[in-house]
C-alpha cells in the first residue's frame, strides 16, 4: 500500500484528499478543505504552504498528485491559482515528495469516466469509490479524485512497462526519434 496526498489547488479553499492504495484497491484516510487565510496574496500563499507541509508531516503521504491550472475565463483567477497551486507543489518538494500533476478533464475522467462531470457527480462517484458514509465537500472531493488518479496512472504504467510489447514499444520510438522521423512520443 502506497499513501498518497491528492490535493485540488485554490486560492480561497485548497481542497485535499488521502489515500492509501495498491493501485487496485484504494482506502480512504482523511479528506477536507485548507481555508486560505491572509489578507495579502504572499500570506495566503505562505499560509497554503505552511498548511500542506502540515498535512504532508501528519498524514506522511509517499507521493503528491495536484491538478493543473487551466484557463477558462478570467485570466487572472487563473494565475492567482496557479500561484496557489506553485505554493502546494514547494511544499512537497520541500518535504522530498515526487509530484505528479494532472489535467482536470483526465481527474474527472478517471473519477466519473467523463472528463466534463459536475461537482455533485464527482462528490457521488467519490464517495461511493472510497466507501464514505457521506458527501465529501466539492473541494476535498477533488482532493481526494486527483490522489485517486494518481494511484491508478501510476500502477497502470507500472505494468505497462513490465508488458514486452511495450518494451519492444519504447525501443522502436526511441530510434526514429534518433532518427529524426518521429518528433514526439506520446
Amino acid at each position: 500500500m502506497k499513501r498518497i496526498l491528492g490535493i485540488d489547488p485554490g486560492s480561497v479553499v485548497t481542497g485535499f484528499g488521502v489515500i492509501d492504495s495498491d493501485g487496485v484497491r484504494d482506502f480512504h484516510v482523511s479528506h477536507g478543505g485548507i481555508r486560505v487565510a491572509g489578507d495579502s496574496l504572499p500570506e495566503k500563499l505562505g499560509f497554503i504552504l505552511y498548511e500542506v507541509g502540515r498535512l504532508i508531516d501528519e498524514w506522511q503521504p509517499v507521493e503528491m498528485g495536484i491538478e493543473q491550472v487551466f484557463v477558462s475565463k478570467n485570466p487572472m483567477s487563473a494565475l492567482k491559482l496557479g500561484q496557489a497551486r506553485g505554493a502546494a507543489i514547494c511544499a512537497a518538494v520541500q518535504k522530498g515528495l515526487p509530484v505528479a500533476e494532472y489535467s482536470a478533464r483526465t481527474v474527472k475522467q478517471s473519477a466519473v469516466g467523463y472528463g466534463a462531470a459536475d461537482k455533485s457527480q464527482m462528490q457521488e462517484m467519490i464517495r461511493v469509490l472510497l466507501s464514505l458514509q457521506e458527501l465529501p465537500g466539492a473541494d476535498a472531493a477533488d482532493g481526494l479524485a486527483v490522489a485517486l488518479c494518481h494511484a491508478h496512472t501510476v500502477n497502470t504504467q507500472n505494468l505497462l512497462s513490465k508488458h514486452p510489447a511495450y518494451k519492444d514499444q519504447r525501443k522502436v520510438s526511441a530510434g526514429r526519434r534518433k532518427n529524426k522521423r518521429w518528433v514526439s512520443v506520446p
